[in-house]
Order: structure tokens, then C-alpha cells, then sequence
């Protein structure tokens, strides 16, 4: 499975881009928020983070590979698992994540299906599927801010998210890790990479409560 493409940027559509690798073009479907990123990146190096699916009828025979492209690997992530929700599927999921990952979890997270019905494509029903199956999964999806680096540097959503889950790996309880990470995002700077985030919060003496 291709699970990153790193190329040329070609070409920026509403819903696909053309990426060249080398001499092979890929095209890749893509949601509106990574459009938005893309848009005028033309002729930039960029790093996609890909999902891979067959599109069509298997008995028919006619199945087309096709390639998700994302900006980070919690774009991908969060994508992935929005697809699991009944009566959702890769194009209603492309078509409804118009929005940050980071508002979409959040909404999710409150179970806030108004806001989530209005995503296209989610209607009432589905929202309640969503917020019924993803609940539970999204305080770290939740932490996921718009991207306040350039393309193709780490994403600020990669790095606040990486640094809740070593929060909570040396002993923080959720909602310690959470705060902890809040003040980070408070602080609206572009960490360089975890281990910067995490000196931090220790260098202003911030402990579990």
C-alpha cells in the first residue's frame, strides 16, 4: 500500500491534485480542507500522506485503483475512521471534511450533531451515527489545529498531538494532557518537534493536577 508520495505539484482542482514523482504523474483525490492548503503551491515539493481504495462495481469488473491524499498522518487517520461510520464511504467522507480536523473532532467529541449536519453530505442521522461510533476516539483529533507552518515542514497538528500522546504515556491522565497541550496551542507558536513542546511545558513548571 502507498502510504506517502512525495513529488512535484502539478496541478490543484476542486476535488483532485496531479502530483509528479519522478516521471510517473499520480493523481489524487483530495477533501476541500487540503485543497484549501495546496491552492497556489503549484510547482512547490509537497508530501502526501495517502489512503488507497478500489472504486467501482467488483461485479462488473470494472474496480479502479484510486489514491486519499493528506497533508499529516492525523488527517489520514481521522479521515480512515470517518469511513467506518455507516452511510458514510471515501467519496461522502471527501465531500464532508470542508472543515478542520480539529473542529469536525470537536464537534464530534461534544456530540454537537447540528454543527456536524450542516458538514456536506451529513445529514441528521449520519451525525448522530458519527457522534454514537468516533465519540470516544476523538480527544486527540480533538487537539488538531489549522497547519501554522508552511507545506511540507512538520504540521502543528502532528506535533500537538504527538505530545498528548507522550503526555499520556509517562503518566498524565487525559485530562491533564489536554491542558497541558491547550497551553501549548495558547501559545500559537510553531513548535519544531515534540521533544521542543514537551521542554516547554516543563521549563514553566507545569505538573499534573
Amino acid at each position: 500500500m502507498i502510504k506517502r508520495l512525495t513529488g512535484v505539484l502539478q496541478r490543484v482542482d476542486p476535488s483532485t491534485i496531479d502530483l509528479a514523482v519522478g516521471p510517473v504523474v499520480h493523481e489524487l483525490l483530495i477533501p476541500d480542507m487540503v485543497r484549501r492548503e495546496l491552492q497556489g503551491q503549484t510547482g512547490s515539493t509537497v508530501t502526501l500522506h495517502t489512503l488507497e481504495f478500489l472504486e467501482g462495481t467488483p461485479g462488473r469488473g470494472n474496480l479502479v485503483p484510486r489514491l486519499v491524499g493528506f497533508l499529516s498522518e492525523v488527517e489520514r487517520e481521522f479521515f480512515d475512521l470517518i469511513c467506518e461510520v455507516d452511510g458514510v464511504g471515501v467519496r461522502k467522507a471527501l465531500r464532508a471534511m470542508v472543515r478542520p480536523v480539529g473542529e469536525i473532532a470537536t464537534a464530534i467529541e461534544e456530540q454537537d450533531a447540528s454543527t456536524l449536519a450542516t458538514l456536506p453530505g451529513i445529514g441528521a442521522a449520519t451525525a448522530e451515527r458519527m457522534i454514537a461510533k468516533l465519540r470516544r476516539r476523538m480527544p486527540k483529533f480533538a487537539l488538531a489545529v489549522q497547519r501554522v507552518v508552511p507545506v511540507g515542514s512538520p504540521a502543528a497538528a502532528d506535533i500537538l498531538t504527538e505530545t498528548f500522546s507522550v503526555l499520556r504515556s509517562i503518566g498524565h491522565s487525559e485530562a491533564d494532557a489536554r491542558r497541558l497541550v491547550d497551553g501549548l496551542r495558547a501559545a500559537k507558536k510553531p513548535w519544531k518537534d515534540p521533544q521542543e513542546a514537551l521542554e516547554a511545558i516543563y521549563r514553566q513548571g507545569q505538573r499534573p493536577k
